[in-house]
């Protein structure tokens, strides 16, 4: 069955994708529609979370590698980064600083737990550093990977609107500003709008993971 599982969410996927270069709109962004319909043949199916879980640890694992091949519009387009390198490396700081302040101050605004703020602290990164990160200040890795994933839907789905409202049609912005907040599902969303957003993005959604790696550790105690 954990085969069938996968192949059955690689059909909704290539699906959603097909319904959002058709019918482009903030609620048509692929991982959002395809994780709804997901859920919804889940409930309807009467499968339960337990029977579909080898095939997520399956895709999840999956992401390694998926991440690593963001690496080629990356190195395509290494010449429009490091023209704009050090304002794009002050931006990129900043917005990863300020998601984690801000996270774990809300977090504890409404009262939740510290480890509840623990896993909110890494929603910003890509889900096997978020995992990994979130152990290491003591919070539940599948819970970071909830809020990761969580926090990688809306920004797919209202960054790019965001920033039209905004006014930020620079791409080589738009890019930086999705990827720093919403890691790789936000990413395969700039993507869709060009080669230079869709490079942008993934450098920016590398090197906010590392800034998070480092920083986090000892940032996260004084929060």
């Amino acid at each position: 069955m954990t085969a069938l599982y996968i192949i059955v969410t690689v059909a909704v996927y290539g699906l959603s994708r097909r319904a959002a270069l058709r019918f482009p709109s903030p609620f048509t962004t692929p991982v959002f529609t395809s994780t709804a319909l997901i859920i919804g043949l889940l409930l309807v199916s009467d499968v339960s979370y337990e029977e579909y879980t080898p095939a997520k640890d399956i895709m999840t694992f999956l992401l390694g590698p998926a991440t690593v091949a963001l690496a080629l519009p990356l190195y395509r387009n290494r010449s429009v980064l490091l023209e704009r390198l050090f304002p794009a490396a002050v931006g990129l700081i900043a917005g990863t600083l300020s998601t984690i302040v801000s996270s774990v101050w809300l977090a504890s605004a409404f009262g939740l737990s510290e480890t509840i703020q623990a896993a909110a602290a890494v929603k910003a990164v890509t889900t096997p550093v978020a995992m990994e990160a979130a152990v290491i200040i003591g919070g539940d890795p599948a819970l970071a990977a909830a809020f990761v994933i969580t926090a990688g839907i809306f920004g797919a789905v209202f960054g790019p609107a965001l920033l039209t409202a905004f006014r930020i049609k620079d791409p080589f912005s738009r890019g930086l500003g999705i990827g720093t907040v919403s890691h790789g599902i936000g990413t395969s969303q700039a993507a869709l709008e060009g080669p230079v957003q869709g490079a942008v993005s993934s450098a920016a959604m590398g090197f906010a993971s590392i800034v998070t790696s480092l920083v986090l550790p000892w940032l996260f105690p004084f929060l």
